[in-house]
């Protein structure tokens, strides 16, 4: 009640009462207008807040969290030097452990959805993703090539099988969803490739991929095909509103345009993207290409949207702005809609925005702070200041997670202790 928000346009709306029904925003209207009295199992005053739609994480690695400080000096080849040989070893405890962290730190951070871009045991994952509360879509890894560690080996159809079995466990459940996934391009065969796409088709859901990430995911297919990866897929029929592509660095022109014809979706990683290139992303957005940003997983630099946004600004400005002197070639307000409407187009979720209408996904920031006492254009400050730890209450669906700072819907003490317990034993 009477609580201060940010319209679509990043925009401050005061002294408004926000109603959620069902995890639907059923009513906005002015503080004290009592036309219409509802009865109201839960109330919260909006104090010292502002409210914002919550952050969606469009590509992390929930498998890859005991990975943290693991990779950052460790380039080049992190793939098959660390990350591969690590989640070999994963099992039923490990990921149990690693959704209970990543959960965590998403809710700590503002974070309401996120996209998991696949990996193992993901039934015990998907378990401790529903009792948090998130909004999320779940994958297998699936990757038939040859020579991996036998943990880890599948068939194409094995591989499908998988990721099948989650999909009638989990899509749907509470907030959760399933994509369809490869992990790799270079990591599948084409029979793969086309039985997951058939199958994401078949299920009327996402599927999602790593894509021109590094220029040996290119020029394989450039070798072989005489193609470039999105090229590939369309000339398979695969590429489609449907489709996510992960990171999409390394991009022609004409993947460009055809990312913009057949409506894909996808998002970039800035922090780990700094190590391997630069995404063109004011031409991508030109082209009302849906963009949405991840964190990679904690591997790569932790699971804050906020820290991410900071960084893909000043990379903005260093590699497209300072060539043009265009300090503002990514606004404040651009990168907030990536992180709320990009990522829920990613998702494939009616969040993003808070308005009548829209799943009830919000966040709130807590302004009784020096840093924030004085803050400006509000979007310009969110971007500048704000930080994980000025999130104070996160709202999933209509269900409060964090009151206060305070986790609702997980033991953070119990997790805290299983923590400890594996790095002593590490």
């Amino acid at each position: 009640m009477n609580v201060d928000f940010l319209d679509e346009n990043w925009e401050r709306v005061r002294g408004r009462d926000i109603v959620i029904r069902d995890g639907v925003i059923l009513e906005i209207r002015k503080h004290g207008d009592s036309e219409t009295v509802y009865e109201a199992n839960e109330t919260v005053d909006g104090g010292e807040m502002l409210y914002l739609p919550g952050f969606i994480d469009s590509h992390m690695h929930t498998g890859q969290q005991l990975l943290r400080g693991r990779v950052l000096d460790a380039m080049p080849m992190i793939w098959k030097r660390i990350m591969l040989p690590f989640e070999s070893t994963l099992n039923e405890e490990k990921m149990r452990l690693s959704a209970e962290l990543a959960a965590l730190d998403m809710i700590r951070s503002g974070t309401c959805g996120f996209i998991d871009a696949g990996s193992y045991f993901m039934d015990k994952a998907a378990e401790v993703y529903e009792t948090s509360g998130l909004r999320g879509a779940l994958s297998v890894s699936t990757m038939d090539e040859e020579g991996l560690p036998a943990s880890i080996a599948m068939t194409a159809e094995e591989a499908i099988e998988k990721t099948d079995i989650l999909f009638e466990r989990f899509h749907g459940k509470g907030n959760l969803k399933v994509f369809y996934s490869l992990r790799s391009l270079i990591s599948c065969s084409e029979d793969l490739i086309e039985r997951a796409a058939i199958r994401a088709r078949e299920k009327g859901t996402t599927l999602q991929a790593h894509m021109n990430e590094y220029p040996g995911e290119i020029t394989p297919f450039l070798s072989r095909f005489q193609k470039r990866p999105y090229e590939f897929l369309d000339a398979k029929g695969i590429l489609g509103p449907w489709f996510l592509g992960a990171h999409s660095l390394l991009l022609s022109e004409e993947e460009k345009d055809l990312m913009c014809d057949r409506q894909v979706r996808i998002c970039h990683c800035p922090f780990s993207n700094c190590g391997k290139a630069v995404p063109e992303t004011p031409s991508l957005l030109r082209r009302q290409i849906p963009v949405g940003i991840g964190t990679d997983g904690a591997a790569h630099g932790g699971l804050s949207l906020w820290n991410e946004m900071r960084i893909f600004r000043s990379v903005m400005n260093v590699t497209c702005g300072v060539p043009l002197a265009e300090p503002a070639i990514m606004p404040a307000k651009t990168i907030l809609d990536m992180v709320t409407k990009g990522g829920a187009a990613c998702l494939g979720e009616e969040t993003g925005t808070i308005a009548v209408g829209k799943r009830a996904d919000l966040i709130g920031i807590d302004l009784d702070a020096p840093h924030l006492w004085i803050h400006g254009v509000i979007s310009n400050t969110l971007v500048e200041s704000v930080s994980a730890e000025d999130v104070k209450n996160v709202i999933v669906g209509g269900r409060m997670l964090m009151k206060n700072r305070e986790i609702l819907t997980l033991d953070e003490e119990k997790i805290r202790r299983e923590a400890r317990a594996f790095t002593k034993g590490v």
